[in-house]
Protein backbone atom coordinates (compact mmCIF):
# COMPACT_ATOMS: atom_id res chain seq x y z
CA UNK A 1 0.00 0.00 0.00
CA UNK A 2 1.61 3.40 -1.01
CA UNK A 3 0.86 5.45 2.69
CA UNK A 4 1.40 8.80 1.05
CA UNK A 5 -2.79 8.82 0.05
CA UNK A 6 -2.73 9.46 3.99
CA UNK A 7 -0.34 12.66 3.84
CA UNK A 8 -1.88 13.88 1.13
CA UNK A 9 -5.98 14.21 2.82
CA UNK A 10 -4.18 15.83 5.72
CA UNK A 11 -2.43 18.47 3.71
CA UNK A 12 -5.78 18.65 1.42
CA UNK A 13 -8.18 18.70 4.48
CA UNK A 14 -5.95 21.39 6.49
CA UNK A 15 -5.06 23.72 3.46
CA UNK A 16 -8.89 23.31 2.91
CA UNK A 17 -10.41 24.39 6.20
CA UNK A 18 -7.54 27.41 6.39
CA UNK A 19 -8.31 29.01 3.18
CA UNK A 20 -12.15 28.12 3.58
CA UNK A 21 -12.24 30.19 6.68
CA UNK A 22 -10.48 32.79 5.43
CA UNK A 23 -12.85 33.36 2.13
CA UNK A 24 -15.37 33.34 4.71
CA UNK A 25 -14.12 36.29 6.17
CA UNK A 26 -13.89 38.51 2.86
CA UNK A 27 -17.41 37.01 2.30
CA UNK A 28 -16.61 35.09 -0.61
CA UNK A 29 -17.77 31.26 -0.77
CA UNK A 30 -15.97 28.40 1.20
CA UNK A 31 -15.85 26.33 -2.01
CA UNK A 32 -13.66 28.56 -3.39
CA UNK A 33 -10.81 28.65 -0.95
CA UNK A 34 -11.03 25.08 -1.24
CA UNK A 35 -10.43 25.62 -5.09
CA UNK A 36 -7.30 27.63 -4.35
CA UNK A 37 -6.08 25.36 -1.89
CA UNK A 38 -6.08 22.68 -4.78
CA UNK A 39 -4.27 25.20 -7.27
CA UNK A 40 -1.88 25.81 -4.25
CA UNK A 41 -0.84 22.57 -2.95
CA UNK A 42 -1.19 21.26 -6.76
CA UNK A 43 1.07 20.97 -9.59
CA UNK A 44 0.66 24.14 -10.38
CA UNK A 45 2.73 25.87 -7.37
CA UNK A 46 3.77 24.14 -4.24
CA UNK A 47 3.75 20.34 -5.59
CA UNK A 48 2.98 19.03 -2.25
CA UNK A 49 0.03 16.70 -3.32
CA UNK A 50 -0.14 14.85 -6.99
CA UNK A 51 -2.84 13.68 -8.77
CA UNK A 52 -3.40 9.79 -7.76
CA UNK A 53 -6.17 7.40 -8.75
CA UNK A 54 -7.34 7.08 -4.70
CA UNK A 55 -7.57 11.07 -5.27
CA UNK A 56 -9.87 10.93 -8.25
CA UNK A 57 -12.00 8.34 -6.88
CA UNK A 58 -12.57 10.03 -3.58
CA UNK A 59 -13.32 13.05 -5.89
CA UNK A 60 -15.68 10.94 -7.84
CA UNK A 61 -17.75 10.06 -4.99
CA UNK A 62 -17.32 13.38 -3.17
CA UNK A 63 -19.25 14.60 -6.47
CA UNK A 64 -21.76 12.27 -6.55
CA UNK A 65 -22.79 13.15 -2.74
CA UNK A 66 -23.23 16.95 -3.71
CA UNK A 67 -24.88 15.73 -6.68
CA UNK A 68 -27.28 13.25 -4.05
CA UNK A 69 -28.00 16.13 -1.83
CA UNK A 70 -28.64 18.92 -3.87
CA UNK A 71 -31.81 15.83 -5.25
CA UNK A 72 -32.28 15.75 -1.54
CA UNK A 73 -33.43 19.37 -1.15
CA UNK A 74 -35.18 19.13 -4.19
CA UNK A 75 -39.50 19.73 -3.24
CA UNK A 76 -41.13 18.61 -6.04
CA UNK A 77 -44.34 20.09 -4.10
CA UNK A 78 -43.27 23.09 -4.21
CA UNK A 79 -42.33 23.43 -7.66
CA UNK A 80 -45.38 22.54 -8.51
CA UNK A 81 -47.08 24.89 -6.00
CA UNK A 82 -45.15 28.23 -8.30
CA UNK A 83 -46.64 26.54 -11.55
CA UNK A 84 -45.77 27.74 -14.72
CA UNK A 85 -44.36 31.31 -13.50
CA UNK A 86 -41.73 29.10 -11.98
CA UNK A 87 -41.16 27.46 -14.88
CA UNK A 88 -40.84 29.63 -17.26
CA UNK A 89 -38.13 32.06 -15.14
CA UNK A 90 -36.23 28.71 -15.09
CA UNK A 91 -36.46 28.06 -18.51
CA UNK A 92 -35.55 31.79 -19.69
CA UNK A 93 -32.56 31.74 -16.97
CA UNK A 94 -31.33 28.68 -19.42
CA UNK A 95 -31.94 29.68 -22.97
CA UNK A 96 -30.22 32.87 -22.99
CA UNK A 97 -27.21 31.78 -20.65
CA UNK A 98 -26.75 28.73 -23.11
CA UNK A 99 -27.07 30.71 -26.20
CA UNK A 100 -24.79 33.77 -25.46
CA UNK A 101 -22.62 31.72 -23.77
CA UNK A 102 -22.10 29.56 -27.06
CA UNK A 103 -21.89 32.92 -28.91
CA UNK A 104 -19.17 34.51 -26.46
CA UNK A 105 -16.97 31.26 -26.48
CA UNK A 106 -17.29 31.36 -30.84
CA UNK A 107 -16.85 35.12 -30.40
CA UNK A 108 -13.42 34.43 -28.58
CA UNK A 109 -11.82 31.34 -30.41
CA UNK A 110 -14.06 31.10 -33.72
CA UNK A 111 -17.47 29.50 -34.78
CA UNK A 112 -16.87 25.68 -35.55
CA UNK A 113 -19.13 23.01 -37.63
CA UNK A 114 -21.86 21.43 -35.81
CA UNK A 115 -20.71 18.43 -34.38
CA UNK A 116 -16.33 19.09 -34.12
CA UNK A 117 -15.19 19.31 -30.77
CA UNK A 118 -14.60 23.36 -30.81
CA UNK A 119 -18.59 23.81 -31.23
CA UNK A 120 -19.30 21.36 -28.30
CA UNK A 121 -16.79 23.54 -26.17
CA UNK A 122 -18.61 26.47 -27.64
CA UNK A 123 -21.79 24.52 -26.01
CA UNK A 124 -20.28 23.52 -23.10
CA UNK A 125 -19.46 27.22 -21.97
CA UNK A 126 -23.50 27.99 -22.44
CA UNK A 127 -24.17 24.52 -20.38
CA UNK A 128 -22.05 26.16 -17.26
CA UNK A 129 -23.93 29.34 -17.25
CA UNK A 130 -27.25 27.84 -17.22
CA UNK A 131 -26.38 26.75 -13.73
CA UNK A 132 -27.74 28.85 -10.44
CA UNK A 133 -26.89 28.43 -6.95
CA UNK A 134 -29.00 30.63 -4.46
CA UNK A 135 -27.36 29.85 -1.37
CA UNK A 136 -26.41 33.21 -1.12
CA UNK A 137 -30.00 34.77 -2.11
CA UNK A 138 -31.70 32.60 0.35
CA UNK A 139 -29.00 34.33 3.31
CA UNK A 140 -29.97 37.64 1.78
CA UNK A 141 -33.74 37.06 1.59
CA UNK A 142 -33.59 35.80 5.02
CA UNK A 143 -31.68 38.82 6.52
CA UNK A 144 -33.97 41.08 5.06
CA UNK A 145 -37.60 38.49 6.33
CA UNK A 146 -38.22 38.65 2.18
CA UNK A 147 -37.76 34.71 2.11
CA UNK A 148 -41.38 33.64 2.42
CA UNK A 149 -42.65 35.98 -0.11
CA UNK A 150 -43.81 35.30 -3.47
CA UNK A 151 -40.48 36.68 -5.23
CA UNK A 152 -38.63 34.22 -2.55
CA UNK A 153 -40.79 31.40 -3.83
CA UNK A 154 -40.42 32.08 -7.16
CA UNK A 155 -36.48 32.31 -6.79
CA UNK A 156 -36.14 29.07 -5.13
CA UNK A 157 -38.20 27.18 -7.52
CA UNK A 158 -36.79 28.72 -10.27
CA UNK A 159 -33.38 27.91 -9.36
CA UNK A 160 -34.44 24.20 -8.60
CA UNK A 161 -36.09 23.89 -11.92
CA UNK A 162 -33.05 25.38 -13.73
CA UNK A 163 -30.35 22.69 -11.65
CA UNK A 164 -32.62 19.72 -12.79
CA UNK A 165 -32.83 21.50 -16.57
CA UNK A 166 -28.97 21.87 -16.69
CA UNK A 167 -28.73 18.06 -15.60
CA UNK A 168 -30.34 17.20 -18.81
CA UNK A 169 -28.67 19.17 -20.74
CA UNK A 170 -25.15 17.66 -19.10
CA UNK A 171 -26.28 14.20 -20.21
CA UNK A 172 -27.70 15.41 -23.75
CA UNK A 173 -24.50 17.51 -24.43
CA UNK A 174 -21.85 15.10 -22.91
CA UNK A 175 -23.77 11.80 -25.06
CA UNK A 176 -23.99 13.66 -28.36
CA UNK A 177 -20.46 15.53 -27.90
CA UNK A 178 -19.04 11.74 -27.78
CA UNK A 179 -20.89 10.19 -30.75
CA UNK A 180 -18.05 10.49 -32.71
CA UNK A 181 -19.88 12.02 -35.69
CA UNK A 182 -22.73 9.80 -36.30
CA UNK A 183 -25.25 11.73 -37.08
CA UNK A 184 -28.61 12.24 -36.51
CA UNK A 185 -28.66 8.38 -35.79
CA UNK A 186 -26.23 8.92 -32.97
CA UNK A 187 -28.21 11.77 -31.60
CA UNK A 188 -31.36 9.97 -31.85
CA UNK A 189 -29.76 7.21 -29.81
CA UNK A 190 -28.72 9.72 -27.64
CA UNK A 191 -32.10 11.31 -26.89
CA UNK A 192 -33.31 7.68 -26.59
CA UNK A 193 -31.02 6.44 -23.90
CA UNK A 194 -31.77 9.72 -21.82
CA UNK A 195 -35.24 9.42 -22.02
CA UNK A 196 -35.47 5.71 -21.00
CA UNK A 197 -33.09 6.00 -18.07
CA UNK A 198 -35.78 9.11 -16.60
CA UNK A 199 -38.55 6.69 -17.69
CA UNK A 200 -36.85 3.41 -15.74
CA UNK A 201 -36.21 5.95 -12.96
CA UNK A 202 -39.59 6.73 -12.52
CA UNK A 203 -40.37 2.99 -12.56
CA UNK A 204 -37.37 2.50 -10.16
CA UNK A 205 -38.85 5.15 -8.01
CA UNK A 206 -42.07 4.13 -7.44
CA UNK A 207 -40.08 0.49 -6.20
CA UNK A 208 -37.89 2.29 -4.07
CA UNK A 209 -40.36 4.67 -2.62
CA UNK A 210 -42.53 1.41 -1.18
CA UNK A 211 -39.79 -0.14 0.28
CA UNK A 212 -38.37 2.90 2.32
CA UNK A 213 -41.93 3.69 2.99
CA UNK A 214 -42.29 -0.03 4.64
CA UNK A 215 -38.77 0.57 6.48
CA UNK A 216 -39.44 3.99 7.61
CA UNK A 217 -43.07 2.63 9.06
CA UNK A 218 -41.80 -0.47 10.87
CA UNK A 219 -38.11 0.53 11.65
CA UNK A 220 -38.16 4.26 11.70
CA UNK A 221 -34.86 6.28 12.24
CA UNK A 222 -32.98 3.55 11.87
CA UNK A 223 -29.04 3.58 10.42
CA UNK A 224 -30.53 1.20 7.45
CA UNK A 225 -32.42 4.14 5.64
CA UNK A 226 -29.37 6.33 5.29
CA UNK A 227 -27.37 3.28 4.57
CA UNK A 228 -29.72 1.92 2.02
CA UNK A 229 -30.34 6.07 0.48
CA UNK A 230 -26.35 6.01 -0.11
CA UNK A 231 -26.67 2.26 -2.26
CA UNK A 232 -29.34 3.91 -4.20
CA UNK A 233 -27.50 6.80 -5.17
CA UNK A 234 -24.46 4.46 -6.42
CA UNK A 235 -26.79 2.02 -7.73
CA UNK A 236 -28.24 5.10 -9.58
CA UNK A 237 -24.79 6.38 -10.60
CA UNK A 238 -23.66 3.38 -12.14
CA UNK A 239 -26.71 3.00 -14.00
CA UNK A 240 -26.65 6.06 -15.55
CA UNK A 241 -23.35 6.11 -16.68
CA UNK A 242 -22.53 2.65 -17.15
CA UNK A 243 -25.76 1.31 -18.81
CA UNK A 244 -27.58 4.73 -20.41
CA UNK A 245 -24.07 6.51 -20.98
CA UNK A 246 -25.05 9.78 -19.43
CA UNK A 247 -23.62 11.53 -16.79
CA UNK A 248 -23.06 9.89 -13.06
CA UNK A 249 -24.39 12.65 -11.54
CA UNK A 250 -27.74 12.52 -13.21
CA UNK A 251 -27.97 9.28 -11.62
CA UNK A 252 -26.78 10.95 -8.20
CA UNK A 253 -29.36 13.37 -8.93
CA UNK A 254 -32.43 11.66 -9.40
CA UNK A 255 -32.12 9.08 -6.49
CA UNK A 256 -31.85 12.62 -3.79
CA UNK A 257 -35.48 13.80 -5.75
CA UNK A 258 -36.47 9.65 -5.04
CA UNK A 259 -35.58 9.77 -1.52
CA UNK A 260 -37.09 13.12 -0.57
CA UNK A 261 -40.09 11.46 -1.39
CA UNK A 262 -40.02 9.31 1.24
CA UNK A 263 -41.56 11.21 4.57
CA UNK A 264 -39.46 10.93 7.70
CA UNK A 265 -36.05 10.02 5.20
CA UNK A 266 -34.70 12.79 4.32
CA UNK A 267 -33.15 14.41 7.52
CA UNK A 268 -31.68 11.13 8.66
CA UNK A 269 -30.07 10.75 5.18
CA UNK A 270 -28.51 14.32 5.21
CA UNK A 271 -27.88 14.63 8.86
CA UNK A 272 -25.88 11.15 8.79
CA UNK A 273 -24.53 11.95 5.22
CA UNK A 274 -23.34 15.64 5.31
CA UNK A 275 -20.97 14.47 7.69
CA UNK A 276 -18.70 12.46 5.90
CA UNK A 277 -19.55 14.70 2.78
CA UNK A 278 -18.31 17.85 4.71
CA UNK A 279 -15.10 15.86 6.30
CA UNK A 280 -13.69 14.23 3.53
CA UNK A 281 -15.09 14.17 0.06
CA UNK A 282 -16.75 17.76 -0.25
CA UNK A 283 -13.19 19.07 0.07
CA UNK A 284 -11.73 16.57 -1.78
CA UNK A 285 -13.61 17.02 -4.95
CA UNK A 286 -13.12 20.87 -4.67
CA UNK A 287 -9.42 20.70 -3.93
CA UNK A 288 -8.53 17.55 -6.85
CA UNK A 289 -10.64 20.77 -9.11
CA UNK A 290 -7.62 23.08 -8.28
CA UNK A 291 -4.92 20.39 -8.47
CA UNK A 292 -5.81 18.93 -11.79
CA UNK A 293 -5.83 22.56 -13.17
CA UNK A 294 -2.80 22.68 -15.23
CA UNK A 295 -2.51 26.04 -15.68
CA UNK A 296 1.38 28.15 -16.20
CA UNK A 297 0.26 30.79 -14.53
CA UNK A 298 3.53 33.06 -16.04
CA UNK A 299 1.87 32.14 -19.69
CA UNK A 300 -1.41 33.27 -19.07
CA UNK A 301 -2.31 34.69 -22.33
CA UNK A 302 -4.75 37.55 -22.08
CA UNK A 303 -6.76 36.41 -24.54
CA UNK A 304 -7.99 33.78 -21.35
CA UNK A 305 -8.37 36.57 -19.27
CA UNK A 306 -10.55 38.65 -21.12
CA UNK A 307 -12.83 36.03 -21.80
CA UNK A 308 -12.73 35.02 -18.10
CA UNK A 309 -13.76 38.26 -17.12
CA UNK A 310 -16.67 38.58 -20.56
CA UNK A 311 -17.73 35.25 -19.41
CA UNK A 312 -18.50 36.14 -15.35
CA UNK A 313 -20.49 39.09 -16.50
CA UNK A 314 -22.32 37.98 -19.38
CA UNK A 315 -22.82 34.85 -17.39
CA UNK A 316 -24.16 37.26 -14.98
CA UNK A 317 -26.12 39.35 -17.20
CA UNK A 318 -28.00 36.76 -19.93
CA UNK A 319 -28.97 35.34 -16.55
CA UNK A 320 -30.57 38.05 -14.96
CA UNK A 321 -32.35 39.49 -18.21
CA UNK A 322 -33.63 36.00 -19.32
CA UNK A 323 -34.99 35.81 -15.39
CA UNK A 324 -36.49 39.74 -15.26
CA UNK A 325 -37.80 38.70 -19.23
CA UNK A 326 -39.92 36.13 -17.82
CA UNK A 327 -41.15 37.85 -14.52
CA UNK A 328 -42.72 40.53 -16.67
CA UNK A 329 -44.33 38.37 -19.25
CA UNK A 330 -45.86 36.81 -15.98
CA UNK A 331 -47.03 40.08 -14.84
CA UNK A 332 -44.54 40.88 -12.08
CA UNK A 333 -43.96 44.45 -11.72
CA UNK A 334 -40.77 45.99 -12.75
CA UNK A 335 -39.14 46.14 -9.51
CA UNK A 336 -40.01 42.69 -8.28
CA UNK A 337 -38.68 41.40 -11.71
CA UNK A 338 -35.47 42.97 -11.10
CA UNK A 339 -35.16 41.62 -7.83
CA UNK A 340 -36.42 37.99 -9.28
CA UNK A 341 -33.47 38.42 -12.13
CA UNK A 342 -30.71 39.84 -9.47
CA UNK A 343 -31.57 36.60 -7.31
CA UNK A 344 -30.99 33.98 -9.69
CA UNK A 345 -27.64 35.61 -10.96
CA UNK A 346 -25.39 33.20 -8.21
CA UNK A 347 -23.34 31.08 -9.16
CA UNK A 348 -21.86 27.88 -7.24
CA UNK A 349 -21.30 24.59 -6.91
CA UNK A 350 -22.86 23.05 -9.60
CA UNK A 351 -21.04 25.04 -12.09
CA UNK A 352 -17.82 23.86 -11.28
CA UNK A 353 -19.16 20.13 -11.12
CA UNK A 354 -20.86 20.52 -14.86
CA UNK A 355 -17.55 22.16 -15.81
CA UNK A 356 -15.70 19.18 -14.29
CA UNK A 357 -17.49 16.79 -16.48
CA UNK A 358 -16.59 18.99 -19.56
CA UNK A 359 -12.63 18.33 -19.00
CA UNK A 360 -13.43 14.78 -18.29
CA UNK A 361 -15.63 14.17 -21.45
CA UNK A 362 -12.70 15.79 -23.16
CA UNK A 363 -14.65 19.38 -24.54
CA UNK A 364 -13.29 21.84 -22.39
CA UNK A 365 -10.00 22.65 -21.33
CA UNK A 366 -8.94 22.33 -17.75
CA UNK A 367 -7.86 26.29 -18.51
CA UNK A 368 -11.17 27.18 -18.40
CA UNK A 369 -11.97 26.95 -14.34
CA UNK A 370 -10.56 30.59 -13.90
CA UNK A 371 -13.59 31.81 -16.15
CA UNK A 372 -16.05 29.74 -13.55
CA UNK A 373 -14.13 30.27 -10.37
CA UNK A 374 -14.22 34.30 -11.80
CA UNK A 375 -18.21 33.49 -11.90
CA UNK A 376 -18.78 32.21 -8.80
CA UNK A 377 -16.29 34.99 -6.82
CA UNK A 378 -18.01 38.22 -9.04
CA UNK A 379 -21.59 36.88 -8.70
CA UNK A 380 -21.12 35.95 -5.03
CA UNK A 381 -20.16 39.69 -3.78
CA UNK A 382 -22.48 41.62 -6.98
CA UNK A 383 -25.69 39.40 -6.15
CA UNK A 384 -26.16 40.63 -2.40
CA UNK A 385 -25.28 44.37 -3.01
CA UNK A 386 -27.58 44.00 -6.13
CA UNK A 387 -30.27 41.89 -3.92
CA UNK A 388 -29.86 44.67 -0.95
CA UNK A 389 -30.13 48.02 -2.70
CA UNK A 390 -33.80 46.70 -4.94
CA UNK A 391 -35.09 46.20 -1.56
CA UNK A 392 -34.19 49.45 0.14
CA UNK A 393 -37.47 51.31 0.51
CA UNK A 394 -37.59 54.42 -2.30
Amino acid sequence: MDYSIIFDLAIILFSCKVLSIFMRHIKVPQVVGQIVAGLLIGGNLLSIVDKSEPLVFMAEIGVLMLMFSAGLETDLKEIKSTGATALLVAAMGVILPLGFGYLLYSAFYGFAAVGTTKFWTAIFIGVIMTATSVGITVEVLRELGKLKTKVGTIILSAAIIDDVIGIVLLAFVTGLSSADGGGLASAGLVILKTVLFFVCSVVAGIVIHKIFYWLEKYRPHTRRVPIFSLVTCLLFSWAAEAIFGIADITGAFVAGVIIRTVKGAVEDTSRKLDISSYMIFTPVFFASIGIKVNIEFASIGSTLLIFALCFAVVAMLAKAVGCFGAAKLCKFGKKDSLRIGVGMMARGEVALIVATKGVEAGVLGSEFFIAVIALIIMSSILTPVFLKSLYKEL
